[in-house]
């Protein structure tokens, strides 16, 4: 019973590692940058959760609402930061992300305070039994609420001209230019995707600690980005699967390596390993 409760654990956790990570390989795989302030987007999103629910008391406006107004705050992010300087070489990109999550953690510290913020009345707290289980409605919600998600972005990149075009665009842009896709329209859309799905994740961890706090964001950028590394980057379905293989690891990694590892250094020693076997993923291509 003890091995089906960690394997539901890790699969919740993994589920919000995989919303970040989703975004993250989106705008790796179409712009070759990572997407450091991606990290900001999540945390945004918890603090739009948090206050549309303590101002409505309903939490699925909040997330609707965080989705739509991080997503938009990503177009802006690619607008005014990213495309002035695509034509830079990558570590210009990666340092201004750098230095953009940095303020946004400022920003959020000065605006809603040092300490943080949580619900008045925090949603979804009852437990439910499920195969032996006790989890709370929160956790359900989280794993249905990825699954579902991430089920949408498989339908509208696979079964609509919008999303053949925008795989187009990921594989080949100049021959997708060519043809007469609007690659501009394709970046915007990919960067409100890729920050809609951060400030949903956002959201639920909010929900699972009644908490949203400046630095929240710290933590599962660097998750995030082992399990892009992990998989080989800018794929978006092995994103998945190895995110939520590193929330079953760091599961039963808390038993097993406790006594020498935090939970938290599990993703950061799996990385190692794998880029000292693998540099290119675990199942990327040389």
């Amino acid at each position: 019973m003890l091995y089906v409760e960690l394997l539901a654990q890790g699969l919740v956790q993994g589920s919000i590692y995989a919303l970040v990570a989703v975004g993250l390989t989106l705008v790796y795989g179409l712009l070759r940058i990572l997407h450091v302030a991606h990290a900001g987007l999540f945390t945004l999103g918890g603090y739009v959760g948090v206050l549309v629910t303590n101002a409505t008391g309903s939490l699925l406006l909040a997330l609707l609402v965080a989705m739509v107004t991080v997503g938009i705050v990503g177009m802006a992010i690619y607008r005014l930061c990213y495309q002035p300087i695509l034509d830079k070489p990558p570590y210009v990109a990666l340092i201004a992300s750098i230095g953009l999550f940095i303020a946004m953690e400022e920003i959020y510290r000065l605006v809603f305070g040092p300490y943080g913020i949580s619900f008045e009345n925090p949603p979804l707290q009852d437990v439910v039994q499920m195969f032996g289980v006790t989890l709370r409605l929160g956790e359900v919600a989280t794993a249905a609420g990825t699954l579902l998600l991430v089920g949408a972005l498989a339908v509208f990149s696979g079964k609509t001209r919008f999303g053949t075009a925008w795989r187009a665009t990921v594989t080949d842009p100049a021959m997708a230019e060519s043809f007469g896709i609007d690659i501009i329209k394709v970046r915007y859309l990919n960067f409100f995707i890729g920050s809609a799905f951060a400030a949903s994740a956002g959201v639920m961890v909010a929900l699972l600690n009644n908490m949203v706090e400046p630095t929240m964001g710290s933590v599962p950028s660097y998750k995030a980005l082992a399990i892009i590394v992990l998989r080989g980057l800018g794929d978006v379905r092995g994103t998945l699967v190895a995110a939520l293989a590193l929330g079953v690891i760091e599961a039963f990694g808390t038993i097993y390596l406790g006594k020498f590892l935090d939970r938290d250094a599990i993703a950061f020693a799996f990385l190692i390993l794998v880029l000292m076997v693998r540099p290119q993923g675990l199942f990327g291509r040389a």
